[in-house]
């Protein structure tokens, strides 16, 4: 075959194919640490099979979820601190799987940027790889999408995909009722919603990413990059012990629009807001803002990172199964008769 008169190259173009298979290679190891049941063909084809009776599923419903993480990526640019990131991308595809009583199966991930490199890249995916760990599903696919002219050097964007099953009949929410007794699992800090505000704020305090963190350990762009938590193993374990009427998410929109979410339209909730204390980064960011209370409860999920509603008479037995998967588990109150959210107390 003879070459065109200029020579030109798809490499001359920006793209490298070359760096996007040794990242492929690179990256191996990490997606077949997510190997789990189920699982038929992974990486390097076309699409990925999945063998639902393979995974222990008799008459199963498909649920499916995408999220991204939103502006807490400029951050981990601006830092380079990448490798929690990933992370948060699947904690907020997997985390809102479960609320629907959905155990998630497999994820696929979609990373772009105007240059590859594929150190920055392989790190990214790593975190990913962890968080399907994590949460016992697997990574079995997914897109790097080398597109020059299209970001800023050094930027990338993140998309995730996931899907779980449960089986017919087992749909939550369901039969959330009047005196349901409210359960709070704690978050591990601001997870992935509110960026835009968390980084207004930090502008206004004069504070760099690499300046001491002036409520916890670390730099103040270590302890903003906490990843957001995995609420999967968790959740399924007291919804398989029974009782459990609906899961709530809590990230954009805070505590005030997400709870409603998985309530009748005749239910609200009464919630004690000195049932537990507010974590530090909370509070400064309310300092240095000026954020008044609510609207810190209707951005932020102010240390409560996923809501169960549950049975009055198995609340117990559940605090204790989710005490034994490791949660921080605060009563924050009832489900109350009237819609709408209703507080007592003061978060500041």
């Amino acid at each position: 075959m003879t070459s065109g008169k200029n020579g030109l190259t798809y490499a001359d173009a920006g793209v490298d194919i070359d760096a996007g298979n040794a990242l492929v290679d690179r990256i191996k190891p990490a997606a077949k640490r997510t190997n789990r049941s189920g699982v038929m063909s992974g990486l390097g084809g076309f699409g990925a099979l999945f063998d639902l009776k393979d995974a222990g599923y008799s008459d199963p419903i498909l649920v499916g979820a995408t999220d991204g993480v939103g502006t807490k990526l400029r951050i981990a640019i601006d830092t380079g601190l990448v490798d929690g990131v990933g992370i948060d991308l699947v904690a907020m595809c997997v985390n809102d799987l479960v609320c629907q009583g959905a155990e998630p199966l497999f994820f696929l991930d979609y990373f772009a940027t105007g240059k590859l490199e594929t150190e920055t890249a392989a790190r990214i995916i790593e975190g990913i790889a962890e968080g399907c760990v994590r949460s016992g599903c697997a990574l079995i696919g997914g897109e790097t999408a080398e597109m020059p002219g299209m970001y800023p050097e050094g930027d990338f964007d993140l998309a995730g995909f996931s899907v779980g099953a449960m089986e017919r009949g087992t749909a939550l929410p369901a039969g959330v009722v009047e005196g349901d007794v409210l359960l709070g699992l704690a978050s591990d800090g601001v997870h992935s919603n509110g960026y835009s505000l968390v980084r207004k704020i930090v502008e206004l305090s004069g504070l760099g990413w690499d300046a001491d963190c002036p409520f916890s350990e670390g730099t103040l762009g270590e302890a903003l990059l906490t990843p957001t938590r995995l609420y999967v193993k968790q959740s399924l374990a007291a919804v398989r012990a029974g009782g459990v009427h609906a899961l709530a998410h809590i990230t954009g929109g805070g505590l005030t629009e997400n709870l409603p979410r998985v309530l009748p339209e005749d239910l609200g909730a009464d919630i004690d807001l000195d049932a537990w204390e507010l974590p530090g980064v909370f509070k400064w960011m309310a300092e240095v803002g000026g954020i008044a209370e609510a609207e810190m409860l209707k951005t932020f999920n102010c240390g409560m990172g996923m809501i169960l509603s549950v049975s009055g008479e198995r609340a117990d037995e559940l605090v204790a199964v989710l005490k034994d998967e490791g949660e921080t588990v605060t009563r924050l109150g009832t489900v109350t008769a009237g819609a709408g959210m209703r507080y007592t107390g003061k978060l500041l």
